[in-house]
């Protein structure tokens, strides 16, 4: 029976009926896909995804997109043993493969999560407050973001088919961007398991996602300045793809995620009688043997101490001879096969480039066996460690990255001397530095971050809860200067800002308003006769506002208030003191007035509003004194509909309200947002 035909979704269509390249298993060596031989009309996949990907993306906002990241994670996750049993083709062990497939569906589930925290409704951020740019106040300046109206372009490495696509279409599907994924051809059959699978949810959008399997033929050459291109691979294909013409001329946006020569420092205040010592041989093995040491992120170069180095080589070797490798259904087998033939060849090319300046401590023996029926035919590779004992001169390692298990122990004198050998890399996604000492992560770690994407600093405490030197983060960013491509992916709701235009708004403060759907001070206001506590969700306007009645601060106040909150602070209570200060009167607790005016603008009686929790923004801008006379003005300044449900059931939404406590002089006293649950209707 001949292997079958992958094929390309392309503008809402499978693609693909004639055999064209041969994919193999990475355990045994036999054929199980072909890649197909149909070219793809990328004019008509480019308007597809600008016509209808567009509509069907902005027809939803950033909280019904989080909604369906959600559910489309979770569909995952219950069809994922059909994932496990093919990416076990690709060399992978079910370690290995889980952070492939469920760290790529627990990637959708973090965005979705940061979208309904901390995304607006509707398809527009307002970034920050709006500035004053005249003397009346009546013409100000703001930001804001919008989705881009081209197509986000992913080519992806062949190591993460899964996480590698899923890491890059959350934040650009949240942004509400359409997107085509290019996979690299080795390890596209499990891309394209997950892409059917996504299809086949029902829970994308048309159009919001297309699937390339093969060549990208002209794609970059009709993309526009509205496109975006991301690609994460090796360094020397980055730098290709950067300079196409086409890029170029329209100023598309690309960014890149490249292989990276990262680093792990052992400090010289680890001894190895110390629990870090052994911490940071487990890591730089971890990261050699993870994946077979086919990550972005692995640990390349192991700097330690001019006087450790003996002690850390051979406990690395003992460590690494304990490793069985071979096929991944083979019980106790830890460490799979590279992912192809060819990239075995590579890696075996660079291991002999290295090998020119270095010595072996353990790995490529000639006699090596992976375990299982077959293997001889697969991508397996020895686990290589090496030992350069001259770092400052022409050191390969430097330079020389072997795509596999392959790493190089260096010494150095000091932790100047340390951070140089970093540096030499020109520029790494992540370096790990181990160390017990608080003085030393505070001299160290500013003088890495300038060369890696991040620095991960591990102790005994650390330990227990790290993800590791070689695990990026929904949270954190992923990328770094230099070789690492200069890009960043990731880091939370930076990742969904860098798929939107940020532009800047001029105008009165009613206008804007009007754009950002977010009240902004010294526009028009309008009240009604209901009290807008009164009101439910679906009810309240932006800018519906209400104006206290006044309250004149008085000595018992501040007494009584002193009492009751245990602050007995000299400038309430001490007449003396706080004459020589410079307010030069006692003043009011500031509490009390964030108190008092929340008498003034609450409406008691039970009603939509279900719960206030939290505030943001608070400032105490001028004192209050005794005898001076408070109001506040409570404005609804936006609106979030989650979509969520109270406890008992009850639909209800956000709303964040503008308050505003001014003194009898008009003087602003207090400044702060206060935030709601408010009931929808039934």
């Amino acid at each position: 029976m001949s292997a079958p035909t992958l094929q390309s979704f392309i503008a809402g269509e499978w693609v693909g009926q004639e055999a064209a390249q041969a994919l193999t298993s990475a355990v045994n060596g036999d054929v199980i896909y072909h890649t197909h031989a149909e070219s793809i009309d990328f004019g008509r996949s480019l308007d597809y995804a600008r016509s209808k990907g567009h509509r069907s993306l902005l027809d939803m906002d950033f909280q019904s997109r989080a909604s369906c990241l959600r559910a489309l994670g979770k569909y995952l996750l219950e069809h994922k043993e059909s994932l496990y049993e093919i990416s076990a083709l690709t060399g992978a062990t079910r370690a290995d493969s889980w952070v492939d497939i469920e760290g790529g569906a627990g990637t959708l589930f973090a965005y979705a999560s940061l979208g309904r925290r901390e995304l607006p409704s509707g398809n527009l951020i307002h970034e920050g407050d709006a500035m004053p740019l005249g003397r009346e106040g009546q013409f100000c300046g703001s930001h804001i973001l919008v989705p881009r109206r081209g197509v986000a372009v992913h080519i992806n490495a062949f190591n993460f088919p899964v996480w590698g696509m899923l890491e890059k279409f959350a934040p650009n599907f949240l942004a509400g961007m359409p997107c085509i994924v290019k996979p690299a051809s080795a390890t596209s059959y499990l891309t394209e398991a997950a892409v059917r699978l996504m299809q086949n949810s029902g829970l994308l959008p048309e159009g919001s996602l297309q699937l390339v399997i093969g060549r990208t033929g002209d794609l970059l050459d009709r993309l526009d300045g509205q496109d975006m291109v991301t690609f994460t691979g090796s360094a020397s294909t980055a730098a290709m793809l950067r300079h196409n013409e086409n890029l170029i001329k329209n100023s598309v946006p690309f960014n890149a995620e490249a292989d990276s020569l990262n680093c792990a420092i052992l400090a010289p205040d680890v001894t190895p009688d110390d629990a870090e010592f052994d911490l940071f041989v487990k890591e730089v093995v971890r990261e050699m043997t993870v994946k077979a040491g086919q990550k972005c992120t692995a640990i390349r170069r192991v700097l330690v101490p001019e006087n450790r180095m003996d002690a850390v080589a051979e406990k690395l070797a003992e460590r690494l001879a304990k490793i069985k490798v071979g096929d991944p259904s083979v019980d106790g087998v830890r460490m799979g096969a590279l992912a192809s033939h060819a990239q075995q060849k590579d890696v075996a090319h660079q291991l002999e480039a290295l090998m020119a300046g270095c010595e072996v401590v353990c790995g490529n023996n000639r006699d090596f066996a992976a375990v299982g029926e077959g293997t001889d035919k697969g991508a397996f590779f020895e686990p290589t460690l090496l030992l350069n004992k001259t770092p400052d001169g022409e050191c390969g390692a430097h330079d020389i990255e072997a795509f596999g298990p392959v790493s190089t122990v260096m010494p150095y004198r000091d932790l100047e001397h340390a951070v140089d050998l970093a540096a030499r890399g020109k520029g790494s996604l992540v370096s790990t530095l181990v160390t017990r000492d608080p003085a030393v992560a505070g001299q160290v770690v500013p003088a890495l971050a300038s060369w890696h994407g991040r620095v991960h600093i591990l102790d005994e405490k650390a330990a227990k809860e790290s993800t590791g030197h070689g695990s990026p983060l929904p949270l954190l960013k992923h990328g770094g200067p230099g070789r690492a491509g200069g890009g960043e992916e990731l880091g939370g709701i930076r990742a969904v800002k860098h798929y939107l235009q940020r532009a800047a708004v001029q105008g009165s403060p009613t206008m804007l308003t009007a754009v950002t759907r977010e009240y902004v001070r010294g526009g028009d206001t309008y009240e009604t006769e209901v009290h807008p506590f009164r009101r439910h969700f679906e009810d309240v306007k932006i800018a519906e506002s209400l104006l206290t009645h006044r309250r004149t601060v008085t000595e018992a106040d501040i007494v009584n208030f002193g009492c009751l909150s245990g602050d007995h602070f000299y400038m309430h209570f001490d007449e003396l003191a706080a004459r020589d200060s410079q307010f030069e009167q006692r003043i009011a607790h500031g509490y009390f007035v964030l108190s008092a005016a929340a008498g003034l603008f609450v409406s008691p009686g039970v009603g939509p509003v279900l719960a206030n929790y939290g505030l943001d923004n608070l400032r105490f801008i001028t004192p209050v004194g005794i005898g001076d006379t408070i109001q506040a003005r409570l404005t609804c300044k936006r609106k979030i509909d989650q979509g969520k449900e109270s406890p008992k059931g009850e639909p209800q939404g956000v709303v964040a309200w503008d308050v505003q406590v001014t003194n009898q002089k008009d003087e602003l006293v207090a400044s702060y947002d206060i935030l709601t649950l408010v009931k929808k209707r039934d």
